[in-house]
């Protein structure tokens, strides 16, 4: 070096490298901490995202599901979800859910082939419903499912009532199970069913009412928020099960409107009827008779439900 500068001695020149590759240590370290702590929040779980409530009326997929279109229900436009929350609470809510048919109805075909009054016409008091080729009743389905929905329902603080729980002798009446709804002051009711349709027919349906005014009918105050409850039970039970919505009734909407069913014809709270699948195809057939299935059915009518009651 210039100046008459001399190199330190041998032992400071070892001293001076093990400093600075230390150095360079501490730093390398310290740098790969906060890279670290930035990839995992500082050692904590990184905030989970809040399950997505279904989109406005567009046609874009349910985020969650990656699965599912919204609309506005009418014919056309597909099964439809809006803004609400799936999850929220139903405190202070009333929910009837009317499992179709009964197990015993096939004991008492006499009885439950009895007219009653429907408003616009009379029709038998009850039917015994369908099967799966196998066997598999569609009350017994009715009912699993009404028990899956009532636990989800009464975990998030619904008062839940059933129409009937397997304990009646047949029936009731498709005018009682509409009385129960009106008697309980329902905030939402639905009546859970499974079709009976030719093999090849599959998908399900939500079922709304249509503007009966005529003897003891009268859906006018109803119409509107049963189609409301209709749209969002369709949306959230497609993204829930990955069902198709039917391929045979509502031109794809998975929506329908009938005049014809007593149960919807006399109410007198929200009110929408779903056929889960069709029974008589092997296909979904084999979803209505796999408990997991049904599970998530449960899960998307609760859905549904709660969608509408919390939006």
């Amino acid at each position: 070096m210039s100046n008459g500068s001399a190199f330190p001695p041998p032992r400071r020149l070892r001293g001076t490298t093990v400093l600075v590759v230390l150095a360079a240590v501490l730093v390398a370290a310290g740098a790969g901490y906060l890279v670290l702590r930035g990839l995992r929040g500082d050692g904590r779980e990184p905030p989970r995202a809040a399950h997505p409530a279904p989109s406005g009326t567009g046609h874009g997929p349910d985020e969650r599901d990656g699965k599912g279109s919204t609309g506005d229900g009418s014919p056309g436009t597909g099964p439809g979800t809006r803004k609400g929350n799936p999850h929220g609470s139903l405190k202070g809510k009333t929910v009837v859910l009317d499992p179709g048919h009964n197990p015993r109805n096939r004991d008492h075909t006499r009885e439950i082939a009895r007219l009653v009054d429907i408003g616009n016409e009379r029709k038998e008091c009850d039917t015994t419903g369908t099967s799966t080729n196998a066997g598999y009743a569609e009350a017994s389905f009715t009912l699993d499912v009404a028990h899956r929905a009532r636990k989800l329902l009464e975990h998030q603080g619904a008062r839940v009532v059933l129409t009937q729980d397997g304990d009646r002798r047949y029936g009731p009446c498709v005018d009682e199970r509409a009385a129960t709804g009106n008697k309980e002051h329902a905030d939402a009711a639905v009546s859970i069913h499974a079709d009976g349709s030719a093999a090849g027919d599959r998908g399900f349906h939500v079922i709304l009412p249509a503007r009966v005014t005529a003897g003891a009918a009268d859906t006018s105050a109803i119409v509107t928020p049963s189609r409301r409850l209709g749209e969002r039970l369709a949306g959230r039970f497609l993204a829930v099960t990955q069902s198709a919505p039917s391929n045979y009734i509502g031109d794809g909407t998975g929506l329908d409107v009938r005049s014809d069913l007593g149960g919807l014809n006399l109410s007198t709270v929200p009110k929408v009827f779903i056929e889960c699948g069709n029974m008589r195809d092997p296909k979904d057939a084999a979803h209505l008779t796999d408990a997991k299935w049904r599970q998530k059915a449960a899960r998307g009518i609760t859905e549904g439900i709660t969608d509408f009651l919390t939006s």
